[in-house]
């Protein structure tokens, strides 16, 4: 069976050009005794705004391979997938993630809750949960959990057995799961025999896109812990995986939490799968701006459409950004901003006070507005490469990868 190694992570590439940027950064890492396995990940939401086949994140990944002489294990993530559109995944990619949110409160099958909690009478034990509390959660999501196996049988019937690494989401949706839901929906997946690798559920708190955490720390701190501890159960008790481990999505730019997970991580010898996205398509931006000239007036053009079109742009993602649309920027002073003014508005350094959440935020989502631009966007990419290179491999080696887990690989 494919194994996921106990530390990896996930890296979106919008437009396909920055797979060997991106690997640079996991080749510093090693260099330094950091050891991670990289995971390219796109959804089909991405590929079908960009106009992409997942075909294209393997042959991308495959290239920066050869070219960089990698040789451990690397992923190629089906992200965000369901029942609709896992088909055009199957064959290039061996990493599913089974996104099931939607299926969170719907109506399980008949007998199906009463049948769970009779055959797990140990989950009040394991959580101290009453008998009724964990009919109540099962009840929340066995339609999820059903629903999970079925894609993952589906998958598994084209690809093979063991030939893929599965990832079970639960993050899109309103209301975060307790340890003891996560508890009982491990539970209920192993019921299911999914042979589950990472399991992404949603945290106390706001995971917004291409920014810092929102929420209370130590609520955080504790809740992590304890999903640490209700996936080190299950594995013992329900026979999952031994590499099964918790996956962060909107992970990139958590900085506030790297401290707390790289504590808990080395101090449980854990595993941690961090998934990010569009911070790469943020950082070309820095390196066209950085670049000036035709660079530094795309990035301005770029944000005056996704000015334009926020309210559009935005509701896809409504779930996962926090945009003051009063406090943006108008698009005619933006225009006249020297390049340094845009580059400390859209780099994500919180020390710096010119940084402007608000306008990193709306450039995240707005990439739809670069991908209408087709070629003449790929050729500035080609045109700044060098800086905007430079800058994809610093922000997942320096901000990410350093702070995360460092701290981690020192203690071991």
């Amino acid at each position: 069976m494919l194994t996921l190694a106990k530390h990896s992570l996930g890296t979106g590439d919008r437009f396909g050009r920055q797979a060997a940027a991106q690997l640079s950064a996991f080749i510093s890492a090693r260099n330094q005794g950091i050891h991670l396995v990289p995971v390219w990940n796109k959804s089909n939401r991405e590929h079908t705004f960009i106009g992409s086949e997942p075909a294209a994140v393997r042959a991308a990944a495959n290239r920066a391979v050869v070219e960089l002489g990698w040789s451990e294990p690397y992923y190629v993530d089906a992200d965000h997938i369901n029942i609709d559109t896992v088909d055009r995944f199957i064959a290039p990619s061996d990493f599913f993630t089974i996104d099931v949110a939607h299926f969170i409160g719907a109506a399980p099958e008949v007998g199906a809750v009463e049948a769970f909690v009779s055959r797990h009478p140990e989950l009040s034990r394991e959580s101290g949960a009453t008998t009724s509390a964990i009919t109540a959660i099962a009840t929340k999501y066995l339609a999820a959990t059903a629903e999970a196996g079925r894609i993952y049988r589906h998958i598994a019937a084209r690809k093979g057995e063991g030939n893929f690494i599965t990832e079970v989401s639960m993050d899109e949706t309103d209301s975060p799961q307790t340890p003891t839901e996560l508890l009982v929906i491990l539970a209920a997946l192993a019921d299911e025999r999914i042979p589950l690798q990472t399991i992404a559920p949603k945290f106390t708190g706001q995971f917004n896109k291409g920014v810092d955490y929102v929420g209370n720390l130590e609520q955080f701190a504790r809740e992590f812990r304890d999903d640490l501890s209700a996936v080190a159960i299950a594995v013992n008790r329900y026979g999952l995986p031994a590499n099964l481990k918790l996956s962060i999505h909107s992970g990139s730019d958590k900085f506030s939490l790297y401290p707390i997970m790289a504590a808990a991580l080395a101090e449980t010898g854990a595993g941690l799968h961090v998934k990010t996205a569009g911070t790469t398509w943020l950082e070309e931006l820095i390196g066209l701006a950085e670049g000036g000239g035709e660079g530094l007036a795309a990035v301005k053009a770029i944000y005056g459409k996704a000015w334009a079109q926020r309210e559009t742009l935005c509701q896809p993602y409504a779930t996962v950004i926090d945009i003051d649309f009063a406090r943006l920027p108008d698009p005619a002073a933006f225009a006249d901003w020297p390049s340094d003014h845009v580059l400390a508005a859209i780099r994500h350094d919180p020390a710096c006070p010119a940084f402007d959440p608000n306008v990193r935020q709306l450039l995240h989502v707005g990439f739809k507005i670069a991908a209408k631009m087709g070629t003449e966007y790929l050729r500035l990419l080609d045109e700044f490469q060098p800086s905007v290179s430079r800058n994809v491999t610093d922000n997942i080696f320096r901000r990410h990868i350093l702070p995360l887990w460092s701290p981690v690989f020192k203690r071991s």
